[in-house]
């Protein structure tokens, strides 16, 4: 039985929360990329979150606890999807799934877009399965990934 849930703008309490799901440099970077402080404070977490210009969401519960991160922003005419995460004590729950489609329903009617995109780690075997049970494939990237062991997903 899947729960109604709802996405949010983000909040500070939700960064706070959201900060304290990474314990390590290697789990930050695996979620975020290359370009994130560590250690890290509130306020670099933020910028290097580009909150200022990305499209950011915390997915809700029923009880409205936050459950989930991810944002999205046009790349090559695609709802790219960035930043996926589900606080790590809730995994495996299927919350992952409410979350891409969530992101993909509001991106999609606002960057006025019909195809997402997403990168992963090819190591992630879990994040991999669950993009494809969302209905991602694996696809060429039409430029050079700037990142090593990363894989490009469609939708």
């Amino acid at each position: 039985m899947q729960l109604s849930m709802k996405l949010s703008p983000v909040n500070d309490d939700h960064l706070t929360q959201l900060m304290s799901w990474f314990v390590n440099e290697q789990q930050l970077k695996n979620w975020s990329g290359p370009n994130f402080d560590y250690p890290f404070t509130a306020e670099s977490f933020k910028r290097d979150l580009r909150m200022d210009s990305l499209t950011s969401f915390a997915l809700l519960d029923e009880g409205n606890q936050f459950v989930a991160f991810g944002q999205y922003y046009l790349r090559l005419n695609c709802c790219h999807l960035g930043r996926l995460v589900v606080n790590p004590s809730l995994r495996g729950k299927g919350i992952i799934a409410q979350l891409i489609q969530a992101l993909v329903e509001s991106g999609k009617q606002t960057l006025a877009v019909s195809s997402c995109s997403l990168f992963v780690l090819a190591d992630n075997k879990s994040a991999i399965t669950a993009y494809q049970k969302s209905g991602f494939s694996m696809a060429t990237y039409p430029e050079l990934i700037p990142l090593d062991n990363c894989l490009y997903m469609t939708m």
